[in-house]
């Protein structure tokens, strides 16, 4: 039903109108994906039997190999729904495609480095990527030195890749939120049909501007589910921010610069850009990314880093989207499910 060519293209144009810079600096991976493999799993205790090569990538690659995972998310949900849709079936496959490219070219155009792995499928293998014509004009960008800008941004896709490789539930963890996600969306074709009216339009505005596109897509009755996954999310991204930051202070000479410029970066949008943020979920990313960090710099403060390696223990140990606020509490619950001591 969705047409990935299509996809694929509009991806690569979108992706070709963003500044990009010369890629050499960043296509020599081995050195600092050694020293982020030793420097993250020494500071977390986390260890993995063998994390994935790391890879410098161009844009197009990197499209091609987020395209492959988003199929693997869509394709499933799109032949469930193509026999509700009948003979509107193309042109839904064709509108999905381009919004598919769409994010995946505004995405590949910005996106530094990824852990990536076929979400639904826990045993899939993994992939580290670096997108290198990226880094060099995040570089620029940054007014920072290339290497240790690699080098920071290695640490942050290293704690993922050891996150998932070395804490056995994650990914059939991961799989199965997303699952329970994609099962509670339903198209009514009726509902494609039909114009909107006014007060139709004033209500959606509202609810996206206040709970995001996500909570909308759902539903009220599914929202436990969406914030269990953005809690997890914000879980795994806060991590990997706290680690970058706590490892990268003794080996950065210029960490606070970069930490403030990277702000910059992701808050500094265009009106547009700002737009499409909410639109496609960015700005929840960006959420996940400060929400997250803050939970989990409270509780290292609090108990170091074996307390906050609790949460690997098992999915009952996972903050929810309450506690993400609440260090204090989620550090008093996992205390009463006998996890004092971490769980790395």
């Amino acid at each position: 039903m969705i047409d990935w060519s299509l996809a694929g293209q509009v991806a690569r144009g979108i992706a070709n109108l963003q500044p990009a810079g010369d890629p050499t600096p960043f296509e020599q991976l081995s050195g600092p994906a050694a020293e982020s493999e030793r420097l993250v799993s020494a500071y977390t205790g986390l260890s993995a039997e063998a994390l994935p090569v790391a890879e410098a990538v161009g844009r197009p690659e990197w499209i091609d190999a987020n395209l492959r995972a988003i199929g693997g998310v869509l394709d499933p949900l799109a032949d469930r729904l193509g026999s509700k849709l009948g003979p509107i079936g193309g042109a839904a496959g064709a509108l999905l495609a381009i919004e598919a490219g769409a994010i995946s070219g505004l995405l590949g155009g910005r996106v530094l480095g990824q852990y990536e792995f076929p979400v639904l499928d826990p045993a899939g293998p993994a992939r580290l990527l670096f997108v290198a014509p990226n880094l060099a004009h995040a570089a620029q960008a940054l007014d920072a030195d290339p290497d240790q800008l690699l080098r920071w941004v290695a640490l942050h896709e290293t704690t993922h890749a050891l996150q998932f490789g070395g804490v056995p539930w994650l990914r059939g963890h991961l799989a199965g939120l997303v699952g329970e996600l994609l099962g509670a969306l339903e198209v009514d074709p009726r509902g494609l049909l039909r114009i909107p009216d006014l007060s139709d339009l004033r209500g959606l505005v509202e609810r996206v501007r206040a709970d995001g596109l996500a909570f909308v897509a759902v539903g009220e009755e599914r929202r436990g589910s969406l914030e269990s996954a953005q809690a997890f999310m914000a879980l795994l991204e806060g991590y990997a921010e706290h680690v970058m930051d706590a490892v990268g202070a003794d080996l950065l000479a210029d960490l606070d610069s970069m930490r403030a410029a990277m702000e910059r970066r992701r808050t500094e949008r265009s009106g547009l850009l700002r737009v499409l943020d909410k639109l496609i979920g960015l700005d929840l990313k960006l959420r996940q990314y400060e929400q997250g960090k803050a939970f989990c710099d409270a509780v290292v403060a609090r108990g170091g880093i074996a307390a906050l390696n609790r949460a690997w223990a098992g999915p009952e140990a996972l903050p929810t989207f309450v506690e993400l606020d609440d260090a204090v509490g989620w550090l008093a619950r996992t205390e009463r499910l006998g996890l004092g001591r971490g769980a790395a």
